[in-house]
């Protein structure tokens, strides 16, 4: 006997389906510059008249536009579709240091970026997005798509929009969605900072991704962090805690300690580890402020670059511990990509030929051969492009299929 809903969850509903196939058509406007609906319907399988039926609705919602005709070999040409230009989404990276708010293009283009320091309180900080949003809601008026997205470090459970546990000891249990959408009456999607930013490599940085099956986005800041996308969906874990590369640890010590543990990547890698390697190799007194520990490390690159025996040694002993992690992660997921977006890149073409070196080669594992290994395109903007997005995200895969614009709405 059949267990009841096991077949039913399989199948999809109607409106599950018109909203597939609007995604279908969304993702493929946002591949391209430009496309007729005749290429729409080549690309997606999808039925003229119902691509049609899709693009008439997308255009209604101002998610399409009409841009221009395509080359004619007789007949009556036919008009271009692309992405509605001005149409544009809100969203804000919470870091430790300080909180930024964009506001994004559909192509993940930022348009605008305000910023302010962190404060201690999570409540105060949220006070402070809530009210950039409502500066942001006033200024674009009708061309804004409805819903704002939010990412911020830790535990985040994407399903109830709360940051579980932060990277400060008082963030915990932090019910960020709640909140916003009390002082804004708007839908608030959150998201882990790591996921937000790998979700936004995967979709917006190169064409190249295509056809990509297990993609791995390293993030390191005041932490280090994973995200990952099998076939291009987010992996979150069952407690939604997926990606702590940092716990990750690479050298054995006696410490009985069970989380930062000597030796994990997060004592390693993360900035403040950097720039203490680098006091150390100097001679230079410890610094105990955290302030901008990014600025630090792209100086540390920059005179690296320059060939400086220290800035170099702690450059490289960074890359070795890097490429032990990668090496292991490639191993174990059968990775096809490996982005890094770090504030060391700036010295890309001293940490490359280490990553490479510890790397498996093609005889001893077959997918390295196609691996693709490189920094992020994002240029540091990953994870503010992925929280401003965050609402796209949901209507390019379907889960917003009944969007209403804020036109028709008012």
């Amino acid at each position: 006997m059949f267990k009841s809903g096991v077949i039913s969850k399989r199948v999809m509903r109607p409106p599950e389906v018109r909203g597939a196939n609007r995604a279908a058509v969304l993702l493929l406007m946002q591949r391209y510059d430009s496309l007729s609906r005749a290429d729409v319907a080549r690309q997606s399988g999808l039925s003229e008249g119902a691509v049609s039926r899709i693009v008439t609705g997308l255009m209604e919602d101002g998610l399409v536009q009409e841009d221009g005709e395509e080359n004619s070999t007789g007949g009556r040409p036919g008009r271009r579709l692309a992405l509605e230009p001005r149409r544009v989404v809100f969203g804000a990276e919470i870091q430790n240091w300080e909180t930024r708010c964009a506001v994004s293009n559909m192509r993940g283009r930022i348009v605008e970026t305000r910023r302010f320091r962190t404060p201690a309180s999570a409540e105060q900080a949220l006070e402070m997005i809530a009210g950039e949003f409502k500066t942001f809601r006033k200024k674009y008026g009708e061309d804004r798509l409805p819903s704002i997205g939010v990412c911020a470090r830790g535990i985040v459970n994407r399903d109830t929009g709360t940051l579980v546990l932060g990277s400060r000891p008082d963030w915990r249990n932090i019910p960020i969605r709640e909140f916003l959408e009390a002082r804004l009456s708007e839908t608030v999607i959150v998201e882990n900072n790591v996921r937000a930013a790998a979700l936004a490599e995967y979709t917006y940085a190169a064409t190249e991704m295509a056809g990509r099956r297990c993609f791995v986005f390293i993030k390191i800041d005041e932490g280090v962090g994973m995200g990952v996308l099998f076939d291009g969906k987010l992996y979150h874990g069952p407690h939604m805690a997926a990606g702590e590369f940092g716990q990750m640890v690479v050298s054995t010590s006696s410490s009985d300690k069970r989380l930062d543990r000597p030796g994990c990547m997060e004592e390693l890698l993360s900035n403040p580890a950097i720039c203490h390697r680098h006091a150390a190799l100097s001679g230079a007194k410890r610094q105990t402020n955290v302030g901008d520990t990014s600025a630090r490390v792209r100086r540390i690159a920059e005179i690296a670059n320059s060939r400086e025996a220290i800035a170099q040694e702690t450059i490289e002993e960074t890359a070795r511990f890097l490429a032990i992690g990668i090496s292991n992660l490639v191993w174990c997921l059968d990775a096809d990509t490996i982005v890094v977006d770090a504030a060391f890149n700036e010295a890309w073409g001293l940490i490359e030929p280490v990553l490479w070196r510890h790397l498996p080669e093609a005889h001893e594992l077959f997918g390295s051969r196609n691996l693709l290994l490189r920094p992020s395109a994002l240029g540091g903007e990953a994870a503010l492009i992925g929280a401003a997005t965050l609402p796209l995200s949901d209507i390019f895969d379907g889960r917003s299929a009944n969007l209403v614009s804020v036109r028709a709405a008012r």
